[in-house]
């Protein structure tokens, strides 16, 4: 299942802010069939502290990807719904230095 890697892909190329590409790829995710939901969680103080979602959660579904910049967790990416680790993986490698720079919004709230 490549679609959620290429759907990445694209909001990667479109580019802008960190919080706005953040936003726009769980959105992508949350469309790709299959899928109901994706967030990502960013890494602060040790704790996983939820950031932008997209779609209807289904917890019973929850697969789990840590983001990793350089080999150090930096956030969480969940993807509710039928979709390929390996796959999530590629995306969560894709999203590390967004996720890695999107965490500080200026105390802006998350809006999904």
């Amino acid at each position: 299942m490549s679609g959620p890697v290429e759907a990445v892909e694209r909001v990667l190329a479109e580019g802008g802010e960190a919080d706005g590409v953040l936003r726009a790829a769980v959105r992508a995710l949350a469309a790709e069939p299959g899928i109901a939901s994706a967030a990502i969680s960013f890494l602060e103080e040790g704790e996983l502290v939820l950031g932008p979602q997209a779609g209807e959660p289904d917890e019973a579904r929850r697969t789990r990807v840590p983001v990793l910049y350089d080999g150090v967790p930096v956030g969480e990416l969940r993807v509710d719904g039928e979709a390929d680790r390996d796959a999530l993986e590629r995306v969560a490698a894709l999203l590390a230095d967004v996720v890695l720079v999107g965490w500080d919004t200026g105390g802006e709230a998350w809006e999904p």
